[in-house]
């Protein structure tokens, strides 16, 4: 492993919450509204989308083919390397209907040789996911997380802090800064998060995680700046989302800064997270490439579709 000077954010310690609002980041909800937007719309939401049974492309070195299952998941593809990100299958979480079907089931899944977990929260690490996985090989998170993934299958667990990187063979996996948080239960500060480099075959490739905007982008576009940025664009209404995730406006500037050639967009369409309509976030997305002459370097991607780039 390849250590670099970490960043690590500072904790604090939180104070009991006096109220459900407490409870989430934002201090936005109450029970009424949090049952009315995000369970019972979610309810009255028919779910849609189809498993499909994925045509995984014949590489060549140097190729990467992506398939987005949904949400922050991703399986990204080399020659000689399968990596999940953030998998998530689940048509539940607790009470939040999953609204859109994932775009592939597990066992259309090849052999996975690494698992990148960018944070604790329930949609990123899926503990019923990650158990029903044949037994994937390295899994690389946060900080703080690995006592989450014993009992999970993993043959190994990695934790890095912020800018340090894991290597094996001839792929690299570097941890970068976020502006999120990654408590995973009521006062449980303590665990890391952030997004991922994935380096391998002469590519490049960025998932940020949950992030809001923040300088930080900036900083990933100095040190390594990426090919392809999965970036995320939905869960920003109200307004005060935006102090730990991006609405479509940020991650075009986000990308901007990280001098990526391709935007591929994430964390929208399956889950009701927030108030903004199911369908805006890739709609809003496509009007501000278009203003910023970027059309061609959006790929919006269809779930279960590999899209080779």
């Amino acid at each position: 492993m390849t250590k670099q000077t970490s960043q690590r954010p500072a904790t604090r310690r939180q104070p009991l919450p006096r109220s459900f609002k407490d409870l989430t980041p934002s201090k936005h909800f109450n029970p009424r509204t949090f049952f009315r937007e995000m369970v019972w719309k979610a309810l009255l939401t028919r779910r849609t989308g189809q498993y499909k049974r994925p045509a995984f492309p014949k590489l060549n070195y140097g190729q990467v083919a992506i398939t987005w299952i949904g949400h922050a998941s991703f399986l990204i593809q080399f020659t000689n390397l399968n990596v999940l990100i953030d998998p998530n299958f689940a048509n539940w979480l607790f009470l939040l209907k999953r609204i859109k079907r994932s775009g592939l089931k597990i066992e259309h899944l090849p052999p996975i040789d690494l698992i990148l977990l960018t944070h604790a929260h329930f949609d990123h690490f899926h503990k019923p996911t990650l158990r029903r996985l044949p037994r994937p090989k390295i899994g690389v998170m946060p900080w703080g997380v690995g006592d989450l993934a014993l009992n999970l299958g993993f043959e190994r667990v990695i934790e890095l802090e912020w800018w340090e990187s894991f290597s094996q063979k001839e792929w690299t996996v570097t941890l970068t800064p976020s502006k999120h948080w990654g408590a995973r239960t009521l006062r449980d500060n303590h665990r890391g998060y952030g997004g991922f480099i994935l380096e391998h075959q002469g590519r490049r490739i960025y998932h940020a995680g949950d992030s809001a905007y923040f300088h930080g982008f900036k900083e990933i576009g100095r040190r390594l700046p990426p090919e392809i940025a999965l970036l995320p664009i939905g869960a920003y209404r109200p307004e005060s989302f935006r102090r730990v995730h991006m609405g479509p406006d940020q991650a075009v500037k986000a990308f901007k800064d990280l001098h990526a050639k391709y935007l591929v967009p994430m964390h929208y369409g399956s889950f009701r997270l927030s108030f903004e309509d199911i369908d805006e976030p890739p709609r809003w997305l496509l009007e501000v490439a278009e203003k910023e002459k970027l059309t061609r370097n959006v790929n919006i991607l269809e779930e279960g579709v590999p899209r080779v780039f």
